[in-house]
């Protein structure tokens, strides 16, 4: 089974960036995607944006557009979400996926998650 690790999170304030990142280990199939979705405390999990292996198509949670970004290195199996502009609002556990589902912003057919990385951003 693929196994995902994020890292990169951490605490920064309001107007800040930090830059996540989820490595794969082993191999999966081609036309999966990975990509990153959230849940702050009390609230359900969100999707906040992915990278289509195959032929690079990226989605994003609307709401997040103009501030994140998610891009690829392929040759490390790792997709990175740039947050820009980060808000209190976007404090939760931030948990890469990898998946078909994925690329729809959907969480019905992920088959591997990461343990998840805090992301905290103070006013």
């Amino acid at each position: 089974q693929v196994q995902l690790v994020e890292s990169g999170g951490g605490l920064v304030q309001a107007g800040g960036s930090l830059k996540l990142s989820c490595a794969a280990s082993g191999r999966f199939q081609f036309n999966y995607a990975m990509g990153w979705f959230r849940q702050a405390p009390g609230k359900e999990q969100e999707f906040v944006a992915s990278f289509k292996w195959d032929d690079g198509t990226t989605r994003y949670e609307e709401s997040h557009k103009g501030r994140f970004t998610i891009s690829r290195d392929n040759a490390k199996n790792t997709v990175y979400l740039q947050m820009n502009s980060l808000k209190p609002e976007d404090t939760a556990l931030y948990y890469c996926a990898l998946g078909p589902s994925v690329a729809l912003g959907a969480a019905s057919q992920v088959v591997s998650w990461g343990p998840g990385i805090q992301v905290t951003v103070s006013s």
